[in-house]
């Protein structure tokens, strides 16, 4: 690699030279920091999944934190609602009234903050010495270090996906004082997946979506040597943001609590990412770039910023000193083939000194005076960001280093750094994951045209014949589900995932549309006439085949052909459960035939019922809508789910995720559990494009509506339902099943308030659209039914339409989820919440009855 032969000072690579960065008074803060946040007891038993996704009564109330142990939770609850202002949990509410909290003005912020530079010239421009207050206990940074070090690796991954989607700089390397270490994070990266416009020097573009750790492109970091009047962040923030439109990517001083003194976040590198879109306005490259930011000082940080120098295409370091100290620092880097770049601000009466040294060090480090940049008070900055970004343009577009982060791993361990994806148990998933994917269709033999087409009774009697031994890839995955170590078995999940969609995507693909319109579509914007993409191979294809397995098997029991005591996958739904239990969606509806298995649903229900003993008082919550409305993304953001997104991995039948309620709020609420489940999109039009799955979907919209509670219905027009929705409406009524619904329309252009309006309950009970004319015409038990008015239990009061805005701000893929948005579904979510615990939804139910209503349904 390039810059190997580069020598440094404090430091040989081993990790002896990692306790040097931390003295012995350094040790302390962080178990302060912990004890403040309430976390001390994570350090060994770290926070999972799971703990971040209990609804408690904070779920129905807006997130004040009253004392600093709130603060981590305030944080993961903004950041699963996928809030943009989540980083501001960092400020303690007192235990008031919000009405009665005094509004503070920023002169009486800059009251209580000095900075004396005599006292210590080594301090961090970005950590203030500040005035002890109650409301600004805990600086941003240092929140998120505290949570990840608390986390397991897969929350710590969740976190970092959220936080993508929320825009904000991702942590590459969480520093640990009190562990004299420091973890490059490729594991918490690893899932988080982004589509760019990627275009070759020749030839046509197209889409390409990875994950970002695979690609590899030009990397430049900004780092500080002792004290820079500019900063780091801000300056990237501007570098990152087209036009006068500036996005904080990266958290500063100037965003109210930032102010802050760093405790145990000194050493930290975030990474951000420039993303192209096609469009020439909008794309400040042409190519994907990455962004690093070492916080803190290079000299107290040498570690990072030595493996920042070998894995770069360049380093910009911000200074307002080039002294004796950061001459002797930077001329170690002799010999190194990284491009150094100096952003100066030099200060008064030292401007000779200053030049003095530079113009000496600059002949050492192989550059010119092209390489340095000097930006004070009275520098245009708008000119200064279009100079920076003409640099890195040139840099890219010349022959440069290009790593992805996988290369920068191995750079890491050479040094003696820690990398989160080493330990043991996540390598031998790895293993049996690509065991497993190497001829994944070949193993899964109850699949395709035979499920597809066959007649259920004849499709079962086929399943008997091959109910013996699974295949070898399905053998590798059942004993991959069946470890006796919790953390492998999650570990193996998430390679699967993983290596199957990557399998399954090509690189780069042509795109769908016109770059133009890489932008987010508006809610219904599927085109009714698209067909079906071809199924990619999931986990769910795997986890159906040993269902239909169970199934096969169960009927031979059932047909007396196999005896009960030799039955060899009668313990599948218990390993299904596990997963479920973990936060993996499971298929409840066959995607490919848009029907239950009822066996292996039965299975897996009586598993639950078992697993939750006393604890089983089921909520249903149910989404429903065509494809494009949002759905999964809804559902994803109002309880921090997994279900799949997208036009090409959205689901196809239905599937169902597992919420806990908290102990303490189960009694409020009236439940212990609120099972979600998820529908594929219906088919949107005129009913003559639906073909022969119209039935189907009104069968499948007939299930899950009678197994719900409550269903929310994502509408494209808010003067039509879908058909096979008022069809489903229809059958339930004649049932005497009175459903509980909301609906919810996203909007596209305007964002007003989200909550229900007169006018479009009358529209749509009053005024039938083309989907319900049709759906009126079509249906043999359905003369006169045109809108929701002509059914019995439709209460007008009652209806409510939720006007949810645009998902994005800005224009994908440099968009960061609006806070609109966010703050429209936490308002959606109280409500049905609220709904649930005062009674006005149907009753909680049993899982034994729900077995009951699968089978009757």
């Amino acid at each position: 690699m390039e810059g190997d032969d580069c020598e440094f000072p404090y430091g040989d690579g081993t990790n002896e030279a990692q306790d040097s960065d931390f003295p012995a008074v350094e040790r302390s803060r962080l178990q302060d920091m912990l004890s403040l946040l309430g976390l001390e007891t994570h350090q060994v038993q770290k926070l999972g999944l799971q703990d971040a996704l209990q609804i408690s009564s904070d779920s129905v109330r807006n997130w004040a934190p009253q004392a600093p142990r709130d603060l981590p939770w305030t944080f993961l609850r903004k950041l699963q609602a996928l809030n943009a202002e989540a980083r501001n949990s960092t400020t303690v509410v007192p235990d008031m009234p919000l009405d009665a909290r005094p509004v503070e003005k920023e002169s009486q912020v800059e009251e209580i903050v000095y900075w004396d530079t005599a006292e210590d010239i080594s301090a961090d421009i970005y950590s203030f010495s500040e005035l002890p207050t109650p409301d600004t206990p805990v600086n941003p940074l240092d929140l998120l270090c505290a949570l990840l070090l608390s986390s397991d690796s897969f929350l710590q991954q969740e976190i970092v996906l959220k936080m993508s989607l929320c825009q904000f700089a991702l942590p590459l390397i969480l520093p640990d004082s009190e562990n004299h270490g420091h973890t490059f994070l490729l594991w918490a990266l690893r899932g988080v997946v982004r589509t760019w416009w990627a275009q070759p020097p020749r030839g046509v573009g197209g889409l390409r979506e990875d994950s970002v750790v695979l690609p590899r492109v030009p990397t430049f970091a900004f780092v500080r040597m002792e004290v820079s009047s500019n900063s780091k962040s801000q300056l990237l923030n501007a570098v990152l943001s087209p036009g006068h439109r500036q996005h904080d990517c990266f958290w500063h001083r100037d965003l109210g609590v930032g102010t802050s003194p760093r405790e145990i976040s000194d050493g930290l590198v975030e990474i951000s990412w420039f993303l192209p879109s096609g469009r020439e306005d909008l794309d400040l490259f042409s190519e994907p770039v990455a962004f690093l930011n070492l916080r803190g000082d290079i000299g107290s940080h040498w570690l990072q910023f030595k493996l920042l120098t070998e894995v770069s295409s360049a380093v910009f370091i911000l200074t307002d000193n080039v002294s004796r100290k950061e001459y002797k620092l930077l001329s170690s880097m002799k010999g190194s083939a990284t491009k150094c770049y100096f952003i100066l601000s030099p200060c008064r009466g030292k401007r000779n000194t200053n030049l003095r040294l530079l113009g000496r060090l600059l002949p050492v480090l192989r550059v010119d005076h092209s390489h340095v940049l000097v930006k004070v008070s009275s520098t245009d900055s708008a000119r200064f960001v279009h100079r920076v970004r003409s640099i890195m343009a040139h840099v890219a577009r010349s022959p440069c280093r290009r790593l992805s982060l996988e290369d920068m791993a191995h750079a890491a361990r050479k040094l003696g750094l820690r990398v989160d994806e080493d330990c043991e148990e996540c390598q031998r998933a790895k293993g049996r994951m690509e065991r497993v994917t190497r001829s994944p269709r070949g193993t899964l033999r109850l699949q395709g045209a035979l499920g597809g087409t066959a007649a259920p009774v004849e499709r079962e009697l086929r399943q008997a014949q091959w109910a013996g031994v699974p295949a070898g890839g399905l053998q590798d995955f059942i004993a991959g589900l069946s470890s006796p170590s919790l953390g492998e078995k999650q570990y193996f999940l998430r390679w699967m995932e993983w290596g199957l969609a990557w399998a399954a995507q090509p690189r780069p693909r042509q795109p769908l549309e016109p770059p133009a319109l890489l932008r987010a579509k508006p809610s219904g914007a599927a085109d009714p006439s698209e067909p079906f993409r071809p199924e990619p191979l999931g986990l769910e294809h795997f986890l159906r085949e040993m269902g239909q397995l169970y199934e096969a098997e169960s009927c031979l029991v059932e047909a007396g052909k196999l005896p009960a005591g030799q039955r060899r996958f009668a313990h599948f739904p218990g390993l299904a459960l596990e997963l479920l239990l973990r936060g993996l969606p499971l298929e409840l509806v066959d995607g490919s035939t848009l029907s239950a298995p009822l066996r292996w649903v039965t299975g897996l229900l009586k598993e639950l019922h078992a697993h939750l003993g006393r604890r089983s008082r089921l909520v249903v919550l149910s989404a429903l809508g065509v494809r494009g409305t949002g759905k999964s993304t809804l559902l994803n953001t109002m309880f921090g789910l997994r279900f799949a997104t997208g036009k090409a991995r959205g689901p196809r039948g239905a599937f169902m995720q597992l919420v806990t309620v908290a102990e303490s709020f189960s009694q409020d609420l009236g439940c212990d559990q609120i099972l979600v489940i998820d529908s594929g999109g219906l088919i949107a039009g005129s009913l003559a494009t639906a073909g022969g799955r119209f039935e189907l979907e009104v069968s499948l919209a007939t299930l899950i509506m009678g197994l719900s509670n409550v269903t929310v219905v994502t509408l494209a027009d808010t003067r039509d339902i879908p058909p096979a929705i008022l069809h489903a409406f229809l059958r339930l009524e004649k049932a005497g099943h009175m459903p509980s619904y909301q609906f919810v329309h996203q909007n596209l252009h305007d964002m007003p308030a989200p909550g229900p309006k007169p006018r479009d309950r009358r529209w749509l009970l009053d005024q039938p659209g083309d989907m319900s004319r049709a759906a009126a015409q079509t249906d043999k038990q359905g003369d006169g039914l045109w809108t929701l008015a002509d059914l019995a239990f439709c209460d007008p009061e009652k209806l409510h339409v939720w006007h949810i805005p645009n998902l994005w701000h800005g224009a994908p893929p440099m968009a960061a989820v609006s806070l609109g948005y966010s703050e429209a579904i936490f308002e959606l979510k109280r409500c049905l919440l609220e709904n649930i615990r005062n009674g006005l939804s149907n009753p909680n139910r049993s899982i034994q009855q729900l077995i009951e209503l699968v089978r009757r349904l």
